[in-house]
């Protein structure tokens, strides 16, 4: 019993010494605020009132959302502006290249009518027998050579017929640029980079076909030939090498397979289409220029035939008007010149074709790039070729075939 109170009485005063060690080794710190709710302290009795950033992130969304509307909005109203004005310039294209087309015919038929007329009267004068009927017939011939060499001259210089072709490809490109912008705008939302890149089509097309004969028309005998071109000429890419796996499919409907078919497409293009237009190209532009020159020549040898007296002057002036009216029926009747520029803007078109898969294919990021199957499937639409005939070329072809060529339109 003596042991239990000892024990008890010991008990106390040893948890009041522990519970003063305790007190005298702990310092009590007032807490603290937190930041946070310092700043709302000081907003609320200032009259502030606070927003968390959980309350901000829709409000910041709703803005980008309202800014991306806006913007896309206005790309849309400016892509129907450009629409218009590319309607309206079709319509213009259409209308001047019936125009011209007029022009070839009714220059062609007033020339030939006054060269058959001339050669008539210079055949006829000697019949009269002398006097006055002579000099009329003489100086009536004479004045309608002289005429139709002067027509003929400036009917070569700019070519009716190439001027009527270069307008129905620019009616046709317009026409085509409208259905894009069209397409553009139903199939998904647009952007200001593609009311920039529709501006530059615009503006190279008015270039490469100009609606004014003075100061910008066309040089008609250029002195190198080359494919024309209506695009804009993108700049080129950054010429990384990048590998990928064998067979190993990549995104958005490409392939190592399908990549390496349209490199061989390219191949076939330049060796073969491009090569061979260009070369019709120049040949008829030879062809061209000889036409042009003995067409003139002709009329005014004849000119000069006709005045002269004699059996010798009577043979210049009747040869010479009907050969330069066989002339110039081959080179505008058969419309030389419209031929050069079909020529020149079909190698155009195989050109736009190559520079448009080189610049698909060195995009690297494959989720840029239009879809593979769609793009393969307009290559082949653009060739006349099926799937499988587009497949057999980049497969079968070789630099040393000699007549297989990728397009089967033209």
């Amino acid at each position: 019993m003596a042991t239990i109170q000892a024990s008890a009485s010991s008990f106390p005063r040893d948890t009041t010494s522990a519970a003063s060690k305790t007190r005298e080794s702990h310092i009590s710190v007032p807490k603290l605020p937190c930041a946070g709710n310092f700043i709302h302290e000081l907003n609320r009795r200032n009259g502030l009132q606070t927003i968390n950033s959980a309350e901000m992130k829709p409000l910041i969304r709703t803005n980008m959302k309202n800014e991306e509307a806006n913007g896309n909005w206005k790309a849309v109203e400016e892509l129907y502006a450009i629409m218009e004005a590319v309607a309206d310039r079709s319509e213009m294209h259409k209308n001047i290249g019936v125009q011209r087309d007029n022009w070839n015919r009714l220059l062609l038929n007033s020339v030939n009518g006054m060269t058959v007329t001339a050669a008539t009267m210079a055949g006829l004068a000697p019949l009269t027998g002398g006097g006055a009927p002579l000099l009329a017939l003489k100086l009536s011939s004479t004045l309608l050579y002289t005429a139709a060499t002067g027509i003929l001259m400036v009917m070569n210089k700019i070519q009716p017929s190439q001027l009527a072709e270069e307008q129905r490809n620019a009616a046709r490109l317009f026409k085509n640029l409208h259905q894009q912008l069209k397409t553009v705008i139903e199939v998904r939302r647009p952007s200001l980079n593609d009311v920039k890149a529709a501006m530059e089509k615009v503006l190279e097309l008015d270039k490469a076909y100009p609606l004014p004969l003075l100061g910008t028309m066309l040089k008609k005998f250029p002195e190198t030939v080359e494919p024309a071109v209506w695009w804009p000429r993108e700049q080129q890419r950054s010429q990384q090498e990048e590998t990928v796996g064998g067979g190993m499919e990549i995104n958005n409907g490409w392939s190592e397979k399908l990549e390496e078919e349209m490199r061989e497409v390219v191949g076939v293009l330049k060796r073969k289409d491009t090569a061979e237009y260009v070369r019709l190209n120049k040949l008829v532009l030879k062809v061209n220029k000889i036409i042009a020159i003995c067409g003139p020549f002709l009329t005014g040898v004849a000119a000069v035939g006709s005045v002269l007296d004699g059996s010798w002057g009577v043979a210049v002036g009747v040869v010479g008007g009907a050969l330069a009216t066989v002339v110039n029926t081959v080179e505008h009747g058969g419309q030389v010149g419209m031929v050069f520029e079909m020529y020149r803007s079909t190698a155009g078109l195989f050109q736009l074709m190559e520079e448009t898969i080189e610049s698909t294919l060195e995009e690297k990021d494959v989720g840029e790039r239009e879809n593979g199957e769609l793009f393969e499937m307009k290559v082949a639409l653009q060739l006349g070729r099926s799937l499988p005939g587009l497949q057999n070329l980049a497969t079968t072809h070789s630099p040393s075939s000699p007549r297989e060529f990728a397009s089967k339109l033209f």
